[in-house]
């Protein structure tokens, strides 16, 4: 990896950082979590802002990304997974999870989703 592309990867990360510390206390700590969930899951994902919140891409496409409730007025944050996600399961699927906490069951679910998404 040139110095170029090692420099850009470690502002996406301190980007990606720096979005998560901007949030509310709830939402932070929610979201430190789910970007621990991610990166340990799907180390193949590089993170980077993506309309100012959370995303992780596959160096060509965003496959999930996650958003602040209190950003846009919301009672929930937001996981959401594009199409480049690999969650299909017959003709319809969820894309989009709400998540008002984190407790041990939700974090395995989480992390299933995940690894599911980039098999």
């Amino acid at each position: 990896m040139t110095n170029k592309a090692s420099d850009k990867k470690a502002e996406d990360v301190a980007a990606v950082l720096a979005a998560i510390a901007a949030m509310p206390e709830h939402d932070r700590v929610v979201s430190r979590r789910l970007h621990v969930i991610i990166t340990t899951n799907a180390p193949e994902l590089f993170p980077r802002t993506w309309y100012g919140m959370p995303a992780y891409h596959d160096g060509k496409k965003i496959v999930c990304f996650f958003r602040s409730g209190a950003k846009f007025g919301e009672r929930y944050m937001t996981l959401g997974f594009n199409d480049v996600a690999k969650l299909d399961e017959g003709n319809m699927w969820p894309v989009n999870f709400a998540i008002t906490d984190l407790s041990e069951a939700v974090e395995a679910e989480l992390t299933a989703i995940v690894k599911k998404a980039v098999r």
